[in-house]
């Protein structure tokens, strides 16, 4: 009681009336070394330098808040959660103090308004207001000590921003976040187990490691595979938030799988075009081609059918030669019966001859044979 009259009393000699005011609204107390807190506030962008030439920004200060936050939340979990596993106090730990959670908590408490930046750095990083808070977290330590960390964590933090019970059962699926992640940039994705193994008490132990395309990332481990997946991809969505060398190598390899994948296929060696030429060769000898529903005749078949019309010309002229040789055997034949024609002798019958008759036409008969 009697360090806040002291000062309120101060505070009534300050230059920077506004700053104090913000802070004590922040923070819940009045800071005895506004400097710490100024620095807390001062983003690397506004490249201010000391006497001695050196930058002055609040990295440093972001540097010792993380561990003070770290120190001081591990004491909060350890003592509220009695008798739990060492996992599930780090899992609670790693959820309060997270970036984005940091970063919410700059936002409610009005952090981001008092922190020092160019306008672009402002609207361009995301972290910077997790940074800053971490950073007031170190200038409170420096300059007010641990117990007044605690108390701002305590009060000020858990009793009135973020309930520590729901924080801690409250499911973060990393392993759901990194596989959207994936499939929104199209990277490859899986999970390799390393090792199975048993603790001294018997229970199984599971070692993961996230592989993204072919890339080894982050490993973890844990009592289930669902545990051990989820550590690893943890620490991986981290790798890739903080370190733009990695997510450079990743898809630096999804480029390489990607040209392998679009490279055309090689050329069919030629003595396997000259085999499938010779088997296209033998299918149309045995089999004629259909084009516009009409059969076309391959160059042997037309030779068949040349020599079948030379055969069946040839034996219909032997066919008509045959019948002129008949017919002139006919016409010959004829003559030689016209030879032997008596057809112009009249003869007359017994009945009207009489023996005298008889006997001069055969007398007549043999004198033409004689002279012929």
């Amino acid at each position: 009681m009697l360090n806040n009259l002291i000062d309120r009393v101060r505070f009534l000699f300050r230059k920077d009336k506004e700053l104090y005011l913000s802070l004590r609204d922040i923070i819940g107390f009045y800071p005895h070394d506004i400097s710490y807190y100024k620095l807390a506030l001062m983003h690397k962008s506004v490249m201010r330098r000391n006497e001695k030439g050196k930058p002055i920004n609040n990295e440093r200060l972001e540097f010792l808040g993380d561990a003070i936050l770290d120190a001081t939340v591990g004491d909060i979990v350890y003592r509220h959660f009695p008798g739990k596993r060492e996992g599930f106090l780090t899992n609670t730990r790693s959820k309060l103090v997270q970036r984005e959670t940091l970063n919410k908590l700059a936002e409610e408490m009005g952090i981001n308004r008092l922190i020092m930046s160019s306008g672009r750095s402002s609207s361009h990083n995301s972290y910077m207001g997790g940074n800053a808070f971490e950073a007031l977290v170190g200038a409170m330590y420096l300059d007010r000590g641990y117990d007044a960390c605690m108390k701002f964590i305590n009060k000020r933090i858990l009793a009135e921003k973020l309930n520590i019970d729901k924080v801690a059962y409250k499911e973060v699926n990393f392993k759901s976040k990194l596989i959207e992640w994936c499939q929104k940039n199209k990277i490859k994705l899986r999970f390799d187990l390393l090792n199975q193994d048993k603790d001294a008490q018997g229970n199984p132990i599971f070692k993961f490691v996230v592989v993204l395309e072919t890339v080894e990332c982050c490993t973890g481990s844990g009592f289930s595979k669902k545990e051990s997946q989820q550590k690893a991809s943890k620490l991986t969505l981290e790798r890739l938030k903080k370190e733009p060398q990695f997510i450079d190598e990743v898809f630096a390899a999804k480029t390489e799988r990607t040209k392998m994948e679009e490279e055309p296929v090689n050329m069919v060696p030629d003595d396997a075009v000259e085999s499938a030429d010779k088997v296209e060769e033998e299918s149309k000898t045995e089999t004629p081609k259909v084009v516009n529903k009409e059969v076309v005749e391959e160059p042997q078949q037309k030779v068949y059918e040349e020599i079948s019309e030379d055969i069946t010309e040839e034996k219909t002229e032997e066919i008509h030669e045959d019948k002129e040789t008949a017919s002139d055997a006919k016409e010959d034949k004829t003559e030689e019966v016209d030879e032997f024609d008596l057809s112009d002798i009249e003869v007359k019958t017994e009945k009207d001859m009489s023996y005298d008759e008889i006997i001069a036409a055969a007398e007549e008969a043999a004198y033409k044979e004689s002279q012929a």
